[in-house]
């Protein structure tokens, strides 16, 4: 599937090391990167969507310094990636395998998934869901 970057929405996260970063979600994914360039790392969730791996002091470069202590609390999630899967508890087992922290096991949800949550290497939370009424 072709990405076209000038149409494609791309989620960014930060993290402390691109390099730990990128080999976690290579694992979690079980796909390879689109792109990986120092300072990026990127991966096709869908057609025209994009999870980008930023470091953090890329991203504070880029803010020129104007945003203090991006990425210094994993105890609170910067953010939740809600990925439509097959089979949740596979990636589940698979990001613990990849050395993230398992949250919550799969169940059925009241909005009608069944989701499995955990938290990868800088404390973003990825939530790995599939519809039970599709």
């Amino acid at each position: 599937m072709a990405v076209d970057n000038s149409k494609a929405m791309m989620l960014i996260i930060y993290v402390e090391n691109q390099e730990k970063a990128r080999e976690f979600y290579k694992k979690v994914l079980a796909m390879e990167p689109l792109m990986d360039v120092p300072g990026m790392t990127e991966f096709e969730l869908g057609e025209n969507v994009l999870l980008g791996i930023m470091p953090d002091e890329g991203i504070s470069r880029i803010l020129e310094g104007k945003v203090k202590n991006l990425g210094k609390s994993a105890a609170v999630p910067k953010c939740e990636l809600y990925l439509p899967v097959d089979d949740p508890d596979e990636y589940y087992h698979r990001l613990i395998e990849a050395g993230g922290t398992g949250v919550v096991e799969g169940k059925a949800r009241p909005w009608g998934d069944y989701t499995a949550y955990g938290m990868d290497l800088d404390g973003n939370l990825l939530a790995f869901s599939k519809n039970m009424n599709r």
